[in-house]
């Protein structure tokens, strides 16, 4: 068996710092995810192997039942197995792909006050990035996220199929 991967610590930190801090994740939205940074959606928590993520309730995202609308939902949940995998992909050497191939989605209460989604597959993500890694193969990252509203009630879960691989040099 070979030896884990060394991930660049420095790399992982700049991810966790922009991430955990309100204006500078706020400011990265703006720029690369505005309809994230609309909606309002903030990253509560990002460390090796959990990422909590918000998203309020508000006019803007809202449907006509009074309830978020389902897309705003999976954008929170998907930020937060998202985070996840930017946390050991940016600027990692070698350079990581990664897409969502999959998602599904199950609506289990409406969504009527903040909703906090909360992935906790860092370690799955860390395993599966070393085996991409040390087979050069392709790996599928199934990830879980739940969200709960103010009370702690399931409002939905997600799965999102992440799949990742080394991107060859050029």
């Amino acid at each position: 068996m070979s030896t884990p991967h060394k991930f660049d610590q420095k790399h992982i930190a700049f991810i966790k710092k922009t991430f955990n801090n309100k204006s500078k994740f706020k400011m990265m939205l703006f720029k690369i995810l505005p309809m994230g940074f609309l909606s309002g959606m903030k990253v509560t928590e990002l460390n090796e192997d959990k990422c909590t993520v918000t998203v309020p309730y508000k006019r803007l995202n809202k449907n006509p039942f009074n309830s978020t609308f389902w897309a705003v939902l999976g954008m929170a949940a998907e930020m937060s197995s998202g985070a996840l995998m930017t946390l050991y992909t940016h600027k990692q050497k070698p350079s990581i792909s990664m897409l969502v191939a999959d998602c599904k989605g199950e609506f289990v209460k409406k969504a009527t006050d903040v909703t906090t989604f909360t992935c906790t597959d860092g370690p799955l993500i860390r395993q599966k990035i070393e085996e991409a890694i040390a087979t050069n193969e392709a790996k599928v990252i199934p990830t879980k996220m739940v969200g709960t509203n103010i009370a702690g009630e399931v409002v939905a879960r997600f799965e999102f199929t992440w799949t990742i691989k080394v991107r060859s040099k050029q």
